[in-house]
């Protein structure tokens, strides 16, 4: 349910806006935020075991693959307008 449900929710958006490093913390604080509610409270080495065990990537891996993923579904687009906008670009 973590990586069906919350994560989409949190990350939605990161793939299309430029992110800066502070707004990746705070979306790793959120994450990490939720784990603690959902868990209670969480040493280092539990909060590793648990994203090992769910298959959770660090926030930092997630939104570079969410990007990249992006960006291959955007420049194969048969849109006019993808087309257009890749050319200014």
């Amino acid at each position: 349910m973590i990586k069906s449900k919350c994560l989409p929710i949190l990350l939605y958006g990161t793939e299309a806006c430029p992110i800066n490093s502070a707004m990746r913390h705070s979306l790793q604080f959120a994450f990490n935020r939720a784990l603690i509610k959902i868990f209670g409270a969480l040493s280092k080495d539990g909060y590793k075991d648990i994203c090992k065990y769910f298959g959770i990537m660090p926030m930092d891996e997630q939104i570079s693959a969410r990007q990249s993923k992006f960006c291959l579904r955007y420049c194969a687009s048969e849109s006019a307008v993808c087309h257009a906008i890749s050319k200014i670009n």
